[in-house]
């Protein structure tokens, strides 16, 4: 049983140390385009939520043994709403790259 809840701590874990990659690498403007929270207030959130599941990851001070703590549970639920509502919304404002028409190139 602890083999699963290890599995799922890392399985966060990666899920939010990608939110948070790409929270830092689209511009601040496009948080405010998209009409969501700032770019600094998904930063800190993905940040604490990425210390909090790394923590459960790695059994730190007891956090990953047993159930997820409700500190894991908050990180896991942030991360799925950045990756679902907020990554989607802002990731049109992506500055860089060549875009055609159609499309990337």
């Amino acid at each position: 049983m602890s083999l699963i809840f290890w599995l799922i701590s890392v399985t966060a874990f990666v899920m939010s140390v990608w939110a948070l990659v790409h929270a830092v690498r689209i511009p601040a403007r496009a948080f405010a385009a998209a009409g969501k929270q700032t770019k600094q207030l998904w930063l800190i959130i993905l940040g604490f939520a990425t210390l909090f599941t790394f923590a459960a990851a790695v059994n730190y001070g007891g956090i990953g043994t047993g159930l997820p703590n409700i500190f894991t549970i908050a990180a896991i639920i942030a991360s799925g709403i950045y990756l679902a509502d907020v990554k989607p919304a802002v990731t049109m404002y992506r500055s860089g790259g060549s875009e055609g028409p159609y499309g990337p190139w």
